[in-house]
C-alpha cells in the first residue's frame, strides 16, 4: 500500500528543516509507503541501452539513495531507472555537518557530503533484497574511501562484489568533495583506471556496463583529451555531469560562500554544453546519460537532442516533488509528437 501526501503540503514542512534531516525523513517515509505510484507504460519512451530496455528515459541520480534503501519506491514513482550510491568499501561518515544548503530562490543546492554511506556490507544486504523483489534498471555508483591511496583497488573491489546486482556501474571520479578525486580525470590517471575496472568487470558473470562520471568544470582541451581516452579504452558510457565548483553571480552571497558542489537549475546550460561537446567529440559512439539542471520536460528534451540517450535528476525533485518523473515523461511524449518522432531514441542527438 502507498500513501500519497500532495507535495505542496509536505514541502513547507520539509524545507523548514535542515536539508539533510529532511532527506532522512523522506527516505523513512518512502520505506513506509509515503510516495506516489505512477505506471508509465508507453513504448515510445523505451530506450535500449547497455543491453537493457529502459522503460522510460528519466532516472534518479546517485546521491539520493546512498545505501540502496528505497529502490522499489523510486521505481514505483515512475522513474525508468535509478542509480544508487555512492557506495565505498568501508563505512564513511563524510564531512562535518552542516554540509547541504538550499537556495530556494534559484532552486539550487550546494553539498559537501564527502561520500557518507554505510559501506559495502549494508549496501549489499539492501540491494540483494530489492533485486529479488522486482526488476527495473539499477545502476550502482562506486567511489573510493577518503584514506585510500590506490583508488583502483576500491573501485575494483566494489565492482567484483556488486556485479550480480548492477545493470551498470558508474565510476565516480568527479565529486568535488573528496580531496584529489577529480585528478583521476587526467588522461594519465584515467586510462589505467579504466583498464583496471574493465578487467575486473570482464571477470564477472554478467559483465555490467562501466560508465565514467565527469565534472562540468573541464576546459575544452581537457574534454578533448578525456574523450580521446574514453574512445581508446572503449568505455561503455559517460555520465555528464556532476556538480560544479562555479558560483554564478545570481547566487546569494552567503549561499555562494559555502564550499562544495553546486547543483540545480543554474547548472542547465553548463551541463548541456558539455553534453553537446562530448557527443561531437565521440561522434555519438559512446552513450551519454545527461544530468545537471534538468527540472522539466523541456530541459530533458534539450539534453536528449544534445546527445544524451537518457537523463537523470535529483535536485529538481527537492523543489518540485516526487511526481516529477511522471510530469517529465508526459511532457516528453507531447514534445516527441510535436516534432514528429516516433520514439525517444529517434530524438537523441537531433539538436546538432
Amino acid at each position: 500500500m502507498t500513501l500519497n501526501i500532495p507535495f505542496k503540503y509536505a514541502k513547507p514542512v520539509l524545507h523548514a528543516l535542515d536539508p539533510e534531516a529532511a532527506h532522512g525523513i523522506g527516505i523513512k517515509g518512502m520505506k513506509m509507503g509515503f510516495h506516489p505510484t505512477h505506471k508509465i507504460d508507453d513504448p515510445r519512451l523505451n530506450t535500449m541501452l547497455f543491453r537493457q530496455i529502459f522503460s522510460n528515459p528519466v532516472g534518479l541520480a546517485a546521491g539520493f539513495d546512498k545505501n540502496a534503501e528505497v529502490i522499489a519506491p523510486i521505481l514505483k514513482m515512475g522513474f525508468g531507472f535509478t542509480e544508487v550510491g555512492t557506495v565505498t568499501p568501508l563505512p564513511q561518515i563524510g564531512n562535518p555537518r552542516p554540509r547541504v544548503f538550499r537556495d530556494t530562490a534559484n532552486d539550487c543546492v550546494i553539498n559537501r557530503m564527502g561520500f557518507p554511506n554505510y559501506g559495502y556490507g549494508i549496501f549489499l544486504k539492501n540491494i540483494q533484497k530489492t533485486k529479488k523483489l522486482m526488476g527495473g534498471i539499477i545502476g550502482i555508483n562506486v567511489g573510493m574511501n577518503k584514506e585510500q591511496t590506490e583508488p583502483a583497488e576500491d573501485y575494483c573491489a566494489l565492482i567484483k562484489r556488486l556485479a550480480p546486482f548492477a545493470d551498470y556501474f558508474t565510476v565516480n571520479i568527479s565529486s568535488p568533495n573528496t580531496p584529489g578525486l577529480r585528478n583521476l580525470q587526467a588522461p594519465e590517471n584515467l586510462s589505467p583506471l579504466i583498464q583496471a575496472v574493465k578487467k575486473t568487470r570482464d571477470e564477472t558473470e554478467n559483465k555490467p556496463a562501466i560508465l565514467i562520471k565527469l565534472a562540468p568544470d573541464l576546459t575544452p582541451q581537457e574534454q578533448e583529451e578525456i574523450a580521446n581516452v574514453l574512445i581508446d579504452e572503449k568505455i561503455d558510457g559517460i555520465i555528464l555531469t556532476n556538480t560544479t565548483l562555479a558560483r554564478p553571480d545570481i547566487l546569494p552571497q552567503n549561499f555562494a560562500n559555502e564550499k562544495g558542489g553546486l547543483s540545480g537549475a543554474i547548472l542547465t546550460k553548463k551541463s548541456n554544453d558539455i553534453t553537446r561537446n562530448f557527443y561531437k567529440l565521440t561522434k555519438g559512439q559512446i552513450p551519454i546519460i545527461g544530468v545537471g539542471g534538468i527540472s522539466n520536460a523541456e530541459d530533458a528534451y534539450e539534453r536528449i537532442k544534445s546527445g544524451a540517450s537518457v537523463i537523470q535528476l535529483y535536485t529538481a525533485m527537492i523543489f518540485k516533488g516526487p511526481d516529477i518523473a511522471k510530469d517529465i515523461n508526459k511532457g516528453l511524449l507531447s514534445l516527441l509528437e510535436k516534432d514528429g518522432f516516433k520514439s525517444i531514441q529517434e530524438a537523441v542527438g537531433k539538436g546538432h
